[in-house]
């Protein structure tokens, strides 16, 4: 199969992102996201700062950016039983980045979203239905982000 996507289609609504900006420190601003995901219902199996791996293997200079691996046992099975490539786009990554000292960026995008868009997903009403209730919780950890 030979895919390919024109980026300049797709916009943020197409790939279920999400952003968010928080005025605190970035240690601070980690855990206020991984609070906010695990209260509704969502584990962090995998997490990892690129931004510490990059300045240290290759002295990159890079300001902090962090990766949470959400992963949401209930959605995750249900994808599996859908299809079992979804596993390749596992876990769902909330990435939390400094801006500015004091100043953090919290980006997402959905991976069930981005499943139909490259051909791993079926076109049918359980894999919508699956598409909305992850994105009702991605809506709710980001609406808790303001508290």
């Amino acid at each position: 199969m030979d895919l390919k996507i024109d980026p300049t289609v797709l916009d943020g609504e197409d790939i279920g992102q999400q952003q968010a900006t928080l005025h605190m420190e970035h240690e601070e601003a980690i855990e206020h996201v991984r609070t906010a995901f695990t209260e509704r219902g969502f584990g962090v199996p995998a997490e990892f700062s690129p931004s510490e791996l990059l300045n240290e293997k290759i002295d990159a200079d890079r300001s902090p950016y962090y990766v949470l691996g959400a992963c949401h046992p209930e959605m995750a099975d249900r994808a599996l039983n859908m299809t079992r490539t979804i596993g390749a786009l596992f876990p769902c990554n909330v990435v939390i980045w400094e801006e500015e000292s004091g100043v953090q960026r919290v980006y997402h995008v959905s991976i069930m979203r981005a499943a139909r868009l490259l051909g791993m997903a079926p076109e049918s009403e359980q894999w919508d239905e699956l598409v909305g209730e992850t994105g009702e919780l991605v809506d709710e950890a980001f609406a808790a982000l303001a508290e």
